[in-house]
Formats: C-alpha cells, sequence, structure tokens
C-alpha cells in the first residue's frame, strides 16, 4: 500500500479483489479448461517430487522458470488454455510448495467424488475487455455486475469455481482510498458465543447461528441424497456469517482509531464440545476483516493477552469476577471490592483495552500483559491507615 500523506488526510492505493460471477453459459468451457490446469499441477508436482528425490545425483528443487522449460510447446495438446496459463500455474505450484515445505503437494483431482474445485489462473494480458464481454484464450466470458469493471484496471487474477459448481471471476483491481482520523481513539473487542463480539463501549453483535439455524434442513437434504441442494444450504450459512461481520467490522473501522482484540483461539477451541458454535461465530473471519479493512482505512489492529480479563474488575481491577466452567452463565456480577456492577463481556472488553494501554509494546500481535490488580493485603493495609487517620 502507498501512500501519500498531506496536513490532515491521506490518499492510498489499495488492492481489492473483485469476485464476479460467470454466466452459466460459460461453464462447460471452463470446466474442460480447469482439467487442463488439474494436468499441468500435476506433472510440476510429480517432476519436481522425482526431482527432489532422485534415484542418483544430488536432489534439486526446480524453480518456476526450469518448470517452465520442461513445459515448454505443451500447448499445441491443449484445446483451451495457453503458455500464460501454464506458466502461471508453475508460479503459483512452486509458491506453494515453499510455503508448506514439502517436496511433493496433493494431486489436482479431475473427475470423481473427490474431485477438486476448478482453478484456473490467468496473467493480466490474457483478459481483455471486448464489448460487454471479456475474452479469455479465444473465449468470450460475461460476467455480472460488469458496471463495477468501468475505468478499473486489473491485475493477474484466477477463475474459481465454489463447492456449488458456479464459477467466479476473481479479480485484483486498484483502489484509491482517502483515509481519515477517526473519531474515537480505541476500543475493545471481547469474543464470545452468546455475543460474537462485544465493544468496550457497549455494541454488540448477537450470535447469528447462522449454521445452527439450518442443521437440520443440510441433515434432511444429505439423507435424501440431494447433494447440491445441502451446499447451497451451507453456502447461504456463509454468506450471511460474513454479511453480518462485514458489517461490525466495517463499524468498527469508520469510528476507532485503535482496535484491540483478545488473543483467543478459535484453532484450539474448534478441538473441544464447543467445536460448532465457535466455527458459527466466525472468528478467524472478523480477525481478517479487521486487519485489512484498518490497513486501508490508515487504523492499527492490535492482539493482547485477554487472561482474567473476565474475572478483573474493570474499576477497582481486584479479581473478584465469576471464574471456572461452571460460572459461564453469569452474565452480570458485583464487584465485592467496590461494589459496581459489571456486564461481563463488556468489562471483559474495557480491561483488553486498559491491558493494550499498559503495555510497552504495541506493534500488533504480540501478548501483552495485562493490568496487575492490586493485592487484597493492600487494601487492608490502606484502610487501616485510613481509619486511624480518620480517628486521629
Amino acid at each position: 500500500m502507498t501512500c501519500e500523506p498531506s496536513a490532515e488526510k491521506r490518499v492510498s492505493t489499495v488492492v481489492r479483489t473483485l469476485r464476479l460471477k460467470v454466466k452459466s453459459e460459460a461453464y462447460l468451457w471452463l470446466n474442460a479448461a480447469a482439467r487442463e490446469v488439474n494436468f499441468v499441477w500435476n506433472f510440476a508436482n510429480e517432476t519436481s517430487a522425482r526431482a527432489a528425490r532422485p534415484f542418483s545425483g544430488p536432489p534439486r528443487w526446480l524453480s518456476a522458470y526450469q518448470l517452465d522449460k520442461l513445459t515448454a510447446g505443451a500447448t499445441e495438446y491443449f484445446e483451451h488454455i495457453g503458455s500464460a496459463t501454464i506458466q502461471r500455474v508453475n508460479a503459483e505450484f512452486t509458491t506453494r510448495r515453499r510455503q508448506f515445505k514439502k517436496t511433493k503437494l496433493r494431486w489436482r483431482v479431475s473427475r470423481g467424488s473427490k474431485r477438486s474445485l476448478g482453478w484456473i489462473p490467468y496473467k493480466v494480458e490474457q483478459l481483455k475487455r471486448q464489448g460487454k464481454c471479456l475474452r479469455f484464450c479465444g473465449k468470450s466470458i460475461r460476467v455480472f455486475e460488469q458496471a463495477l469493471l468501468e475505468g478499473k484496471s486489473w491485475k493477474s487474477g484466477c477463475f474459481a469455481q465454489d463447492a456449488v459448481g458456479d464459477w467466479w471471476l476473481c479479480m485484483p483491481v486498484e483502489y484509491s482510498v482517502e483515509q481519515t482520523v477517526a473519531p474515537n481513539e480505541a476500543v475493545g473487542l471481547d469474543l464470545g458465543l452468546r455475543e460474537t463480539v462485544v465493544s468496550s463501549d457497549g455494541d454488540k453483535l448477537e450470535a447469528g447461528h447462522f449454521y445452527r439455524n439450518i442443521e437440520l434442513q443440510i441433515a434432511q437434504a444429505q439423507r435424501r441424497g440431494h447433494k447440491r441442494q445441502a451446499k447451497r444450504l451451507h453456502r447461504q450459512a456463509a454468506r450471511r456469517r460474513k454479511e453480518a461481520l462485514h458489517r461490525f467490522s466495517r463499524k468498527m473501522v469508520d469510528s476507532y482509531q485503535n482496535i484491540v482484540i483478545g488473543d483467543v483461539s478459535s484453532l484450539k477451541l474448534v478441538k473441544t464440545p464447543m467445536a460448532k458454535s465457535v466455527l458459527d461465530s466466525g472468528w478467524g473471519i472478523l480477525k481478517t476483516q479487521l486487519q485489512y479493512k484498518a490497513q486501508q482505512g490508515g487504523r492499527s489492529v492490535i492482539i493482547v493477552n485477554e487472561k482474567n480479563t473476565t474475572r478483573e474488575c474493570s474499576n477497582c481491577h481486584a479479581l473478584t469476577g465469576p471464574a471456572g466452567l461452571d460460572m459461564l452463565s453469569v452474565s452480570t456480577w458485583i464487584c465485592s471490592a467496590c461494589g459496581v456492577m459489571h456486564d461481563r463481556n463488556v468489562n471483559a472488553a474495557k480491561n483488553i483495552v486498559c491491558a493494550w494501554r499498559c503495555s510497552t509494546s504495541v506493534s500488533g500481535n504480540e501478548q501483552s500483559p495485562s493490568v496487575a490488580p492490586p493485592s487484597q493485603a493492600s487494601r487492608l493495609r490502606e484502610a487501616r491507615i485510613s481509619a486511624r487517620t480518620a480517628a486521629a
């Protein structure tokens, strides 16, 4: 992201990926092209694995350039994809192999019940505008919401297929965004299951139960063998979840300069009996949305250690709150030290903000220690001193 500083506002250039649905008339051609892409991927996978573990000689990790040389002239055997697409497949394969540090990746299956979802990468020069259509490898492809492309220049992207079988055009497009200072300084966010997220100012996103509400319908469709209907219901739940999280994350980014979140791990909680509720809440999606929206808007997203944030009183910092699994049902409590009544989740969000303000490092994604609560002995000692002073 490039920024040009000014007195109060800054204009930055950000890249957003447009996801445009392809009209069904091109599905047959795209399915055939995806099978050819799978063939190229599997060839690169097998060739690289043999080079990394040869029968004789030193092992070699083939680069994308070396794979391009080995696949030179292969376009005469393909009817749908060209050399530029083959080069993009080789580049993506080497990137993923380096990312996962493996000599062999998974095969891309073209047929059967374990068929891989279609994927066709393209270079920016391959996709051309032709009237109301887009031209790719000699095929005219129409998309919905093509008005979003007016006056835009895109970068290299891909055609991707979802579980239902629909095709989508994923186009990275550059946008100019005006960055301004948010009206409020900071907010803390506490993630939960009854409420998906609660802010320190009292804003709440109630748990939508996007999957739970249609779980019975999905089960009935699967029992009847209606796999496509079950997939559509899964996609409906995912869309509703993303829409709710998008609205809340946009509200937070527009209102606050610093957004502080607890370091609760959804990957660990999905191994517990609460797995369905955790996955249905979409904590990981919310964190991702906040991070890229904050980057585009000039905001900061900080992750801090949320230890004892539920038990600690945000007024006097005493550990007088409910603790243990048996006390998870307690939503409000009164601090026995100072007598202030707290909403459990709002109190935790306030403690998360306090942990960020009292920490020495706020570079992001680091565990920051929470405020140390005063001990019971120190409070009793201060009370005795006050009583003696009053008596004197």
